[in-house]
């Protein structure tokens, strides 16, 4: 079975957005949740996953969060709003 990567953002409690990438959404967000997540998540707690999007390999998930992050707020809820508009498109 071959081993897939997400980039994800989540909506925290402040209104606020986070993006990272995992190997394992639901597993990351829980963590998120637990305070064991990232500091920026420890002090905005996380409500729901409310983008994400599947990669073949580490290095394109990486690659698609360092985009996300460098993106406006209106450009992320854009891209959320959208899910046409995927960053990268996955390999099928």
């Amino acid at each position: 079975m071959e081993k897939k990567y997400f980039v994800y953002i989540l909506l925290t409690e402040r209104n606020t957005l986070y993006c990272g990438y995992t190997d394992n959404p639901e597993k990351r967000f829980l963590a998120h949740c637990e305070g064991k997540g990232a500091k920026y998540t420890r002090a905005n707690k996380p409500v729901k996953i409310v983008y994400q999007e599947e990669f073949s390999t580490k290095h394109e998930a990486m690659q698609a969060e360092c985009k996300i992050k460098s993106m406006s707020r209106k450009q992320k809820l854009d891209l959320i709003k959208s899910p046409q508009n995927l960053l990268v498109q996955s390999p099928v």
